[in-house]
């Protein structure tokens, strides 16, 4: 059993996500899907110009990774326009964010994608478990009713 793909995380979600070529129309020409966390490797290393290590640390996977994240996407880019075909941003494995949660029965940290719910520690299965880095992980204020702030249960 293969396992679980980690989830890419991603900062940019671009605003235009079809692009067919000039003079040719939508429904007339061939299309290849470019994923979110594709999109998001060429941005980082070609448009930002980090180093491959910077790229994947930011996105949460390895350096093997990474390039092959980046490989699969230049060379869609590159089939799309030698071959004359549309572009189709769409799908992935994708978050964007990863928060880092601790347990406060046993200590342990650990790290979880923001979109998914957290009721129990995964070391103990204790439910007192708190958002380490509250403000850092949660872009706006966190609606989620289970995630509090490490303070909030120690005080408990």
């Amino acid at each position: 059993m293969p396992r679980p793909i980690k989830p890419r995380k991603i900062s940019f979600v671009p605003k235009n996500r079809y692009f067919v070529p000039y003079g040719k129309q939508k429904c007339s020409v061939d299309e290849i899907e470019l994923k979110f966390e594709e999109v998001e490797a060429m941005r980082l290393k070609d448009i930002e110009n980090l180093s491959q290590e910077e790229c994947a640390k930011r996105m949460n996977v390895s350096r093997q990774t990474f390039q092959l994240i980046i490989d699969e996407a230049r060379k869609k880019v590159a089939l799309a326009l030698t071959k004359g075909m549309a572009i189709n941003i769409q799908g992935g494995n994708y978050t964007f964010n990863i928060c880092k949660y601790k347990c406060v029965e046993c200590g342990k940290e650990f790290d979880k994608v923001y979109e998914q719910n957290i009721n129990a520690c995964p070391e103990c299965d204790s439910e007192k478990i708190a958002c380490i880095q509250k403000k850092n992980c949660c872009m706006k204020s966190c609606r989620k009713r289970w995630c509090k702030d490490i303070k909030e249960i120690e005080e408990k």
